[in-house]
């Protein structure tokens, strides 16, 4: 519910604060006094487009800023969460500011600054404006459907319809990848089936060309390593170098050093662990003796196993081309290949159980699909009973309303039996049928196209007798009505205000009116002028008190000065008003109203 309005510099208007009720809100005045751009300003708010000649002659800028309770509309609270725009689960402030010299708009929620989208996306949820010359959403047939379901309560039913929609999709588009590629499954197969086929004719391990590339290095340098092993040992154990004997073994030496220290050892024992350290080293040289003999006489330097380890690294390496990949790489694939060739194989067994999937999600929407249809029809006749006796109230005897509901065959579509025969029709997730409303404004004339028939009073009066029927499930908190009365004489203006207060009972209605009838009915009642002070022309808007509402009403039913008998006159239709108001026991029974009499001067 809007709270309050606050504009500064925008158009006419130099300063503006109005505080709204949350029923049936008023705006009157002389024609140019600056009614509707009050809705334009709050058209800036949800988001519309904006345009530099909006700021005020002289200024730099403009600025609304709207306040709004969302007390009534809890679900805006995630929406606000989702932009990281909420401050208080109770209110949301939307500004915007319009800057002359560039052009461009800033909007902010609660005081951070958003794209227009996202105020369109949170204003359009706060404020619903109506107005006999705009592109309502009563006149676009893409908002048709939604109006009926929500009329007949049927979006849960429709919603049902919806996610097995979504369900059928998204089978499809599986159908659709597994049949693309089915041209591709044997080649692919083929592929896997080979590369599968190399790695187990190859035998493969891993870390096999690391140990094939350390044993070539030892068989390439097979004639020295075997020179440096016999030298190694004939120095430690024998002495013997090329079989001459040269010197003392490492073995000899140390054994006669560990002798000589333990000789001494015996004479002076603080010795004794100079002794026992060349006692441990000839044991260590002993032991680097043997370990040296053991590795000479476990050498062997085939070089027909170098020629078997040069044709293993050729075949390693021409795998490796071919697969480009490392051996570890190659090896992985094979694992997945084997998967891949078993789901392959598997496809079109799984095809099938897709298509039979897919028939039944087909049955199953057409099954909802022609439940939703048939309670739309039944919806379509109430709404249109109900349209064309509130049409009658306004003025329009005439009028024939109805809902259309057109199928259209698809042999890609649902399966639906009528009269015995199986029909395929298109849908979507709003269900099976394309959903418009007709009118026929007089009589004799064939029922058309809402949008191609109406006249701009015909509009607004059709679109209020349809918001008097559907307000009860509208769920945006605030509706503005601009001027919808329109082409509505005297005689039905009652009515329309009957009709206007009454939605106020589920929303907050904000309403420009010319006609005094629909006046009477206001909860709240402000008057626009349009003053001029200092060579400039601003607009002040006021809320009346009761007597100062008789007197603008007088002033609405037979111009100024207001005459005694247009002042008894405004006042007969405020308590016929009130007199409504209390019959349907929406108010407590007011107080008689008294005005004082004053002649014109």
């Amino acid at each position: 519910m809007l709270l309050e309005l606050n504009i500064s510099d925008f158009a006419i208007i130099e300063r503006l604060n109005l505080r709204f009720c949350d029923g049936f809100n008023v705006l009157t005045g002389e024609t140019g006094a600056g009614k509707s751009i009050i809705i334009d300003a709050l058209g800036t708010l949800r988001g519309e487009r904006t345009d530099p000649s909006f700021v005020r002659s002289g200024c730099e800028r403009a600025r609304i800023e709207g306040v709004f309770s969302i007390t009534d509309r809890p679900d805006l609270l995630p929406l606000l969460d989702e932009y990281g725009l909420r401050d208080d689960d109770d209110q949301v402030i939307l500004s915007r500011e319009i800057i002359r010299e560039s052009g461009r708009s800033v909007a902010r929620v609660n005081g951070r600054a958003v794209s227009s989208a996202v105020l369109r996306d949170i204003g359009s949820r706060l404020v619903d404006i109506h107005g006999q010359h705009e592109g309502q959403s009563l006149f676009n047939s893409r908002t048709h459907g939604d109006m009926l379901d929500r009329f007949g309560s049927l979006i849960p039913l429709r919603e049902q319809v919806g996610m097995q929609v979504a369900a059928l999709r998204h089978v499809r588009d599986e159908l659709e990848t597994l049949r693309s590629a089915a041209a591709r499954r044997t080649e692919r197969i083929q592929e896997l089936t080979f590369l599968l086929e190399d790695v187990h004719a190859a035998r493969l391990r891993p870390g096999e060309e690391d140990e094939l590339l350390r044993e070539r290095a030892l068989l390439q340098n097979g004639a020295r390593i075997t020179e440096l092993v016999a030298t190694a040992y004939a120095l430690l154990y024998t002495g013997d170098e090329s079989g001459r004997r040269t010197a003392r073994s490492a073995v000899e030496l140390f054994g006669a050093i560990s002798d000589t220290l333990t000789e001494l050892a015996r004479l002076d024992p603080s010795l004794q662990p100079v002794a026992e350290q060349a006692a441990d080293l000839l044991y260590n040289v002993e032991d680097l003796a043997t370990r040296v003999r053991a590795y000479r006489d476990a050498m062997e330097f085939d070089p027909a196993r170098l020629d078997a380890i040069e044709d293993r690294l050729t075949l390693i390496r021409d795998m490796q081309r071919k697969y480009r990949g490392s051996v570890d790489q190659i090896l992985e694939w094979a694992v997945s290949a084997e998967a891949e060739i078993e789901r392959l194989t598997r496809s079109a067994e799984h095809l099938a159980d897709l298509e039979a999937e897919e028939r039944r999600l087909l049955e199953e929407i057409g099954r909802l699909a022609a439940e939703l249809s048939q309670r739309r029809r039944e919806a379509g006749d109430r709404l249109a009973h109900a349209v064309e006796q509130a049409a009658r109230d306004l003025a329009l005897p005439h009028v024939r309303f109805a809902v259309s509901l057109v199928r259209t065959d698809d042999p890609d579509g649902v399966p639906l039996i009528e009269d015995g025969v199986e029909r395929r029709l298109a849908f979507d997730r709003t269900g099976i049928d394309t959903i418009e409303f007709l009118l026929a404004p007089n009589p004799g004339e064939p029922l058309k196209p809402l949008a191609r028939i109406a006249s701009g009073g015909e509009s607004a009066r059709l679109l209020l007798a349809l918001k008097s029927i559907l307000s009860r499930v509208d769920d945006i908190p605030t509706l503005v009505f601009d001027e919808i009365d329109v082409g509505v004489g005297g005689r039905a203006g009652q009515v329309v205000g009957e009709k206007l207060w009454s939605i106020s009972d589920r929303h907050q209605v904000v309403c420009i009116t010319h006609l005094p009838q629909v006046a009477a009915f206001a909860d709240a009642h402000y008057v626009i002028t349009k003053v001029f002070h200092d060579g400039r022309t601003r607009t002040v808007v006021g809320r009346l008190d009761d007597a100062q509402r008789a007197h603008e009403i007088a002033a609405m039913l037979d111009g100024t000065p207001v005459s005694e008998h247009s002042l008894r006159s405004a006042l007969d239709m405020l308590e016929r008003a009130r007199s409504y108001k209390q019959r349907i026991e929406r108010a407590p029974s007011p107080e008689p109203l008294h005005v004082r009499f004053e002649s014109a001067q």
